[in-house]
């Protein structure tokens, strides 16, 4: 290890790519919910995946709330379960037996359920008589929004140049361009924070990503050194060099066992929610524990997150702080947050009571506030499951629309 200059620190994060087994699971997952999004907005859904060497496993819970339930509507949307969780395995690149899964043949079960009415009342209003009519939250617990100024997306550095070298590798492997890639991978990036917490260099990067065997040569001892200076070249140097931080004392880290054939759910098996740091600001920032995939947004684990990091944002870009956690408690059945808390690390340009207060006023922290605010109730969740669920203005919670606002209300 390099010798820090006095008062810098070192950050990691890491990233995984979408045939990560966990983030297989994440994707079947959600895409479930889509579907389930596209038959009735107002379903509420909590499906769990998961799999291990050629087998996937659905299970959870489904409440349709608009939706006749007979044998014939049962029978098609189990087919269409199935279909969606193998079309996922494939699109990944999980198509032969020695990739360890094909989505084709491998085996499926399906033990989803429906959703228990105690919790359904809670949620759409029928629970106790004084939130009669006004939706609750799905579960209690808290959860956290991040953001900082650090990178143009706001988010922090190491989490999301861990996630850009992923897909930068996602693109070449789909593209053909480095067609002897498999679809599992993982990355890691340390940055070195100076005396004022701004990025100042890369100190290492780690990536390990699973490839076919022998590819370049029968020798593995020389196979692995073709394919480090071809993950470097291709993969690394385009994403960082860019950002100025790479230099002749960053150290890299390829593949370090030497060999990564036998990966994704064969190597590791994988289930739901278990990436939730990767999912969020890669440690950087507070979690609440709860994770996202396969839940309909009237789960505040996923809404409430959303909408903290929709908060944090706005924050940041209005020039308030250099660096905002937002964070969101709630009760089930209860159809207002317990508590609403924005921690500015001593970055902010106004009294932090001032930001807290006018947070309170703009934006409407209930959970059906937030799934009007945000749009949520749309078949969007497929796409969030892989690379990060923030830092990426595809989504709606990633807007800064209310910069204006805040900043009248200051």
């Amino acid at each position: 290890m390099s010798v820090l200059t006095k008062n810098h620190t070192l950050f990691t994060s890491e990233s995984v790519g979408e045939g990560h087994p966990d983030k297989l699971c994440d994707q079947i997952s959600d895409s479930i919910l889509d579907y389930c999004l596209s038959l009735d907005p107002e379903a509420h859904v909590a499906c769990e995946t998961f799999s291990t060497t050629n087998f996937i496993l659905v299970g959870g819970e489904i409440g349709f709330q608009s939706i006749k339930i007979d044998d014939a509507f049962t029978k098609k949307f189990n087919a269409e379960v199935e279909k969606i969780a193998r079309s996922v395995a494939l699109q990944i690149g999980y198509n032969a037996p020695e990739i360890g899964l094909d989505g084709n043949t491998c085996i499926f079960e399906n033990r989803l359920h429906a959703q228990s009415a105690d919790i359904n009342q809670g949620v759409v209003g029928k629970g106790l008589d004084e939130y009669e009519g006004k939706q609750g939250a799905g579960d209690q617990g808290m959860m956290f929004g991040f953001a900082c100024n650090e990178t143009p997306s706001l988010m922090p550095a190491p989490v999301y140049y861990a996630h850009q070298l992923l897909l930068k590798a996602h693109e070449l492997r789909h593209s053909g361009k480095l067609s002897w890639l498999r679809p599992d991978a993982k990355s890691q990036v340390t940055v070195e924070y100076d005396e004022n917490h701004k990025p100042c260099r890369i100190n290492a990067v780690v990536l390990s990503h699973q490839h076919e065997p022998n590819h370049f040569d029968k020798d593995d001892k020389k196979d692995h050194e073709l394919l480090k200076e071809a993950i470097i070249n291709e993969i690394i140097k385009p994403v960082l060099e860019p950002t100025g931080l790479l230099d002749k004392d960053t150290k890299f880290y390829i593949n370090p066992t030497g060999r990564f054939v036998t990966g994704g759910p064969d190597g590791d098996a994988g289930l739901t929610g278990r990436k939730i740091i990767v999912d969020t600001y890669g440690g950087m920032g507070r979690h609440g524990g709860g994770a996202f995939s396969g839940k309909d947004p009237s789960k505040v684990d996923r809404s409430a997150a959303y909408m903290a990091r929709y908060i944090a944002k706005n924050v940041v870009k209005a020039g308030l702080a250099q660096r905002a956690e937002v964070e969101l408690a709630y009760a089930i059945g209860v159809p207002e947050p317990v508590s609403i808390m924005v921690e500015t690390f001593g970055t902010e340009t106004v009294a932090k009571e001032k930001i807290e207060a006018a947070v309170e006023k703009v934006f409407d922290c209930s959970p059906s506030g937030i799934i009007k605010t945000l749009n949520l109730k749309q078949p969007i969740y497929r796409k969030s499951a892989s690379y990060g669920h923030f830092g990426r203005e595809e989504f709606p919670w990633e807007k800064t629309d209310k910069v204006e606002e805040l900043k009248k209300n200051i």
